[in-house]
Parts: C-alpha cells; structure tokens; sequence
C-alpha cells in the first residue's frame, strides 16, 4: 500500500472548496475509464481543519491511498471582490497605470499574447459597459427633453428630471452587468489583477498569514513516517503561493528522513506578480525553491490554456535563475495532442474551462495524468527523472525588475 498527501492550493477563486472535490470525483471517474484504472473517493480521516478527502486507486496493481487537503484563501478573495461598481473601476485605473508605467505590460507581452489579452479583457469589456450605460444616460435625457418640448414644457426642471432618469437607467445597466458577471468574468478578472497589482507585487499581511498557516499543515505531514510522498499542487495564482509557502518550509529546516516532497505547478501566471516592481517576497522565493534538491518542482502549463504563461520558465523569465538551478521541469500538457479533435473543438473557445484542463480528463493522455500524479503509486520525481523539458520553453530573462530585496 502506498500512502500520500496532496495538498491543493487553488487560484484567486472565491468558491467555495467542495467545488474541488465535485471535480477531483468526476474527472477522476471519466480518466479511471479511459485508462483503465480503479479510483474512488471517500470521507476525509485526517483531521487536520482544512477541506478534503480520501482517495483509494488501483492502478497497475499498485494500490494507494491519497488524503487530499485544499488549503482554502477563497475568504481573502471574496473580501477583496468586496467592492462597488465605482471602486472596481478606479481599480481599472489604477491597475491600467500600474502595469503600463512600470512598464510590466509590455515585457509580459513578449512572452505570450493569451494571458496579456486576458488581463485586457476585463479593462475593454468594463469600458464597453460604461460607454454603453453613458449612451443611455444620453440618450433618455435628450427623449425626455424632447417629449417634455413636444409638450412646449422646458426649463432646468426638466432638464433635471431628464437627467436623473438617465443616470437612473445607467446605473441600472452597470447594476444588471454586474448581476451577470458570472457570464462574463470582468468584475472577477479585473479584481483578480488588481489584487496583485495594488500592491505592485507583494504579498498583502492576511495573504502572508495564510501562507505561514499552510506551511504549518505541510511541516507537520511532513513528520509523518508512515507516508510515501506529500505533493503541493498549486494552480494559476496558486502556484506562486505555493511556491513561497515551499521556501519558508525549507529555510526553516525540513525534519530528518521525511516523505519525498513534490511540488506541482499547473497553469502558472508568476509573471503577472513577479514583474511588478515590488515582488521581492516571489522573486527571492522562486530563487530560492529552483535551487533546493529536497524537493522536485515539476510545472505544467499548455500553449491552448491562454490564461497561463504557456511553457515560460518561471524562475528564468522573472530574471532570476542563477547558477545552480535545477527546477522547474518546464513541459506541455499539449492540449491538441492530448485531447481528441472532437473534444479540443468543444473546448477550445472555452477559455477558462480550459484553464482547468490540468485538473480534469484526457481522452488521449500522454505522460501527463493529474489523477496518476496525485493518486498513483509513484512520486512526482519518480514520474518524471528521465523527463526532458519542452524544447520551446521560453527560459529568457524578460522582466526589468529582479530584485529580491528591497535594499
């Protein structure tokens, strides 16, 4: 019996964590068939005050059991999408300004084009909504004012009247698209962005409370001899979490003979943070982590997910990988090739379904499978020793800020 912990560190997500679960049960289900493996789900044992559960996989005859934790910002999240209409948009100004005169943007766009016009997006279709509320401010007051004349009624009360009708109906607009953002995701990107960005890339005091609460979780696994792996898996903005959540573990010291700790990093977007002026904490930490061989830092990304830095080494891009490197391993889950053509054709407009491509099923699986990596009877590094990274990685220093100190 082989035995592991994963712990699961999600994106700027304010769903709640049974969400993960739902989609570890069913995709798991659909990639066991494909493959042609065992693999259930069960209530959570290990008390550990985080969400989860139990995994138990049969796979080449190999059994194992899986105690999977997520461990939960998704509060920090909602408080910082806490904001009215009015707020979200001076965000857009103020995080506009900030990747633009930093000069953030343009090195960002060099790398690749999908995640750039994914931060764009929220700033064009927020503009669209307020172009589209202040045509209707215009226009109801320019009819009121002109049926008012039809009735020979003129004067500052009417204009008045006409006006506040129009805000009225404008302000309802903004109101109805907000209402919907769930279709459209610009309130929810633009805070995603603004989040990082409003601090020009360091990390906020609640963000680094919660780090130093997951780095206790994972120490203590750690400690524990009866497993065979602890895996940290981080997605999107998780990633770069993780990845300062796995230095402050190991400046401190991890304990004697612990389980082999994998790092998996999936659908990473370090650079949105680490170009930004002030990302010491994450530039200092990606140095850090890509030079320790008490852990293997494999990282996941796919040119089809356009909201992650598609094969971008995190550590070199952010400008600073030194001597010494050893990680990450960069290599594509290669969406074109690993899902069917009739599948690829139903998700490849689907933007950010396809972000989460990592954590599902593949129809035509390579050496890529979530559910074998996190559920299986072999280690991450294991998996993946003789693994070659992918050859169109872009491991270029790119970014005009490499500091990882203040002084």
């Amino acid at each position: 019996m082989h035995r592991r912990r994963v712990f699961y560190i999600p994106g700027y997500d304010p769903i709640p964590p049974r969400r993960y679960r739902e989609l570890y049960r069913k995709e798991s289900a659909a990639q066991a068939e494909i493959s042609g493996y065992e693999i259930e789900l069960a209530a959570k044992t290990v008390k550990t005050g985080s969400y989860g559960w139990r995994v138990h996989s049969t796979i080449e005859d190999a059994k194992t059991t899986t105690d999977v934790d997520v461990l939960v910002w998704s509060d920090i999240v909602r408080d910082s999408m806490e904001n009215s209409i009015l707020a979200t948009y001076l965000q857009l100004i103020q995080t506009a300004w900030i990747y633009i005169s930093t000069g953030a943007l343009g090195r960002l766009m060099t790398l690749r084009k999908g995640p750039v016009i994914a931060a764009l997006y929220p700033i064009g279709m927020l503009l669209a909504q307020a172009l589209l509320a202040g045509l209707l401010v215009w226009g109801t007051a320019w009819a009121c004012i002109g049926v008012a004349g039809l009735f020979s009624v003129s004067g500052f009360f009417v204009q008045s009247i006409s006006l506040l009708l129009g805000l009225l109906l404008g302000v309802g607009v903004l109101r109805w698209f907000k209402k919907l953002d769930g279709k459209f995701f610009a309130y929810y990107l633009m805070h995603d962005y603004a989040y990082s960005a409003s601090s020009k890339g360091a990390y906020s005091p609640d963000l680094e409370g919660r780090i130093a609460e997951f780095t206790v979780l994972i120490r203590t696994a750690l400690n524990d001899d009866q497993l065979d792996e602890v895996l940290v898996v981080g997605h999107s903005s998780g990633a770069h979490i993780a990845v300062s959540v796995l230095s402050d573990m190991i400046r401190t010291g991890l304990p004697d003979d612990h389980p082999t700790l994998g790092f998996l990093s999936l659908g990473q977007v370090v650079p949105m943070v680490s170009f930004l002026p002030k990302a010491y904490r994450l530039r200092g930490d990606l140095k850090f982590l890509s030079q320790r061989d008490e852990l293997a830092w494999v990282d996941v990304t796919a040119p089809g997910d356009g909201c992650a830095f598609a094969l971008c080494d995190p550590v070199s891009v952010s400008g600073v990988g030194a001597d010494g490197k050893l990680w990450p391993l960069v290599f594509s889950a290669a969406f074109t090739q690993t899902l069917s053509p009739q599948r690829w054709a139903e998700l490849r407009w689907r933007f950010f379904r396809l972000h989460f491509q990592y954590l599902c099923a593949f129809d035509q699986p390579g050496d890529y499978d979530y559910f074998q990596i996190t559920a299986g009877p072999v280690t991450l590094q294991e998996r993946y020793r003789d693994r070659k990274p992918s050859q169109s990685r872009i491991d270029q220093a790119v970014s005009k800020y490499t500091a990882v100190s203040a002084t």
